[in-house]
């Protein structure tokens, strides 16, 4: 408990766990709040691509989140979504709440989701020390999927009880307390933010020195190479056969996501429904909390990722084809703990390999280009969800799933990345005749 010490770290892992209960309760929530607006997997399709297509968008943030200070980033952007979901219940007290003012708000709220979660994972690395990385990722990411764990479980019975629209006035509560909580934060400052401040303070010394344009043009030029930057960590290097087989996988995954409130209807309502969502987490959850002792790190990056998407594709297809359904909730829960491993040891490699002041721009190209085609995944998944049984859906993306790990098994170039304790800073400079290597997210 040493790391619980660090009143910066239990400021930030407190404001997380706040930050995940109000995106877990919104989540169920709004897609349930969608689906019984609108009667249909069409809309909760909709709803799929819009909270999911700013997750592309993310990729323009990176370099932004690295040149911001991340306590102003956290604490406007919890501000914001406060106000934001307030907005719904205003909207039902006065009789005026539609399907489409939900499905306006949703694309809103992730796109401030894209900067808090990089910005999170920006900042551990300058709070804690390097050997505390896997133990403070490790709590994260049990903060992250416990909170899942824990709202889903009763998000289904808390629907029932006090209806969808009471949990956005809650969540807009614990967005306020986040703010006020990240606003206590002293987070050391980047030397891109260092610089910036710098830059800042110069051009208000010397307002008519006719340097400013100059130094915006330059500003933004610096901005465009980040972004480039950020990308060529995972196009044209051995990593973008992980990073295409991750996009398949995520694509497929909008799919499911986009049927699984009908499914869950179909099997007995929101409880049901809640229950699942439960089970997805509890898998990511015993996963990420059994990386540190499985001691993977030790082994291709390349046949990790193939085992672990193997079996969490079998798992996958395997869920929906039993009859009973504490059966179908047991596997579907198997089939995310793969994907909970590989999280973890994904995001302690990055931040041991990046240097600080490309940390932001790195996780933010890792998440945009892994999710690039989740909302097309979401939209077919729900126009599908009119056409076929949901349950086919979900089997047939478990399909996917499963063929990828397949292809990461027999392909030469997969199977030959290092090992994650054989990557280093150095393992991402450019060199003239080595290309560097990336490593790619697949947390959604």
């Amino acid at each position: 408990m040493e790391i619980f010490k660090n009143r910066n770290f239990l400021l930030l892992f407190i404001g997380r766990i706040l930050t995940n209960i109000g995106d877990s309760l919104y989540a169920v929530a709004a897609m349930w709040l969608v689906y019984d607006l609108g009667g249909s997997t069409l809309y909760t399709g909709l709803a799929g691509f819009l909270s999911i297509l700013p997750r592309v968008i993310q990729i323009f943030s990176g370099p932004l989140i690295d040149r911001f200070p991340l306590r102003g980033i956290l604490v406007y952007t919890q501000l914001i979504q406060a106000g934001l979901l307030l907005i719904v219940p205003a909207a039902y007290y006065f009789d005026f709440l539609t399907v489409g003012l939900v499905l306006t708000i949703t694309p809103i709220m992730s796109t401030l989701n894209m900067w808090v979660y990089p910005a999170q994972m920006s900042a551990l690395p300058r709070i804690i020390d390097k050997k505390q990385l896997t133990q403070g990722n490790s709590l994260f990411t049990l903060a992250y999927q416990g909170i899942d764990v824990a709202c889903n479980a009763v998000s289904g019975g808390l629907i029932i009880l006090l209806g969808a629209v009471s949990l956005y006035v809650w969540n807009s509560v614990g967005f306020f307390i986040g703010a006020l909580l990240f606003a206590q934060l002293r987070i050391k400052a980047s030397s891109l933010t260092s610089s910036n401040n710098a830059q800042t303070n110069g051009d208000k010394e010397n307002p008519k020195d006719g340097s400013s344009p100059i130094k915006r043009k330059n500003a933004f030029r610096l901005y465009i190479e980040d972004m480039k930057a950020g990308m060529r960590f995972f196009i044209g290097t051995p990593l973008a056969r992980i990073l295409f087989g991750v996009i398949a996988i995520n694509a497929v995954g909008g799919a499911t996501f986009t049927v699984m409130p009908a499914f869950a209807d179909s099997l007995g309502g929101p409880g049901v429904y809640g229950i699942l969502l439960m089970a997805q987490a509890c898998g990511s959850l015993l996963g990420a909390l059994a990386a540190p002792y499985l001691k993977l790190e030790k082994y291709r990056l390349g046949m990790i990722y193939a085992m672990a998407f193997c079996v969490a594709g079998a798992l996958w297809c395997l869920s929906v084809l039993t009859p009973w359904t504490w059966m179908v909730v047991l596997i579907y829960g198997l089939a995310w703990f793969p994907g909970g491993i590989t999280n973890v040891i994904i995001n302690t490699v990055i931040q041991k390999s990046i240097p600080e002041k490309n940390m932001g721009t790195v996780f933010a190209a890792a998440n945009g280009l892994s999710g690039i085609a989740m909302p097309l995944g979401s939209l077919i998944g729900g126009s599908l969800g009119m056409i076929l049984a949901n349950s086919s859906i979900i089997a047939g993306s478990g399909l996917v799933v499963l063929l990828v790990g397949l292809y990461w098994i027999f392909d030469p170039v997969t199977r030959g990345l290092p090992a994650p304790n054989d990557m280093d800073e150095s393992s991402f400079a450019p060199a003239a005749k080595k290309s560097p290597a990336g490593i790619v997210s697949t947390e959604a």
